[in-house]
């Protein structure tokens, strides 16, 4: 579970609050389902390998690979709550909020810098990506997926239960 779990870019980064889960077989929202490129990706990389895009030619979406549970998929990390580099986050959001930084997936590569150069990248072998693992189990609330119109009654919205800083 990501949902607790803190997200290290460049001095950057946050408590991950809000995550979303994608099936790479049989789920009609995730790029697999469409894109020969996206299942390649699948079966050419590890675990944990960044999977980044650009949304509707606008904002880049931050997903990680995961393989070897019950599916493969994605899961896209939809909002944090900033804890670190927060005055370079203002700058590139141009907001002092902390609450709209990070508050959905476009705003979170915005604050954080990521973008398609971080595509490929496996954050599991220590490059400049990193998460470090929570040691309480927050209460996470699982909810019907947002922002899509194929698929998204699938609970596989993880949400950290009260966080102001969840997208919606």
């Amino acid at each position: 579970m990501l949902v607790g779990c803190e997200l290290l870019w460049k001095g950057c980064g946050g408590i991950i609050v809000e995550t979303e889960a994608y099936s790479a077989r049989n789920d009609e929202a995730c790029h697999t389902f469409t894109r020969p490129s996206s299942r390649h990706f699948v079966a050419d990389h590890p675990a944990g390998t960044a999977y980044v895009y650009l949304n509707y030619g606008v904002h880049w979406l931050l997903n990680f690979l995961v393989k070897g549970g019950s599916e493969d998929g994605f899961v896209l990390i939809r909002a944090l709550d900033p804890t670190r580099g927060i005055p370079d986050m203002r700058q590139r959001r141009k907001t002092v909020d902390p609450t709209r930084l990070c508050s959905g997936p476009g705003k979170l590569t915005q604050a954080l810098g990521i973008d398609g150069s971080s595509h490929g990248l496996d954050f599991l072998r220590g490059n400049t990506l990193e998460i470090f693992s929570s040691t309480s189990r927050p209460p996470v609330v699982e909810t019907p997926r947002i922002g899509i119109s194929k698929a998204a009654h699938l609970p596989w919205r993880f949400v950290l239960e009260g966080n102001p800083h969840a997208s919606v």
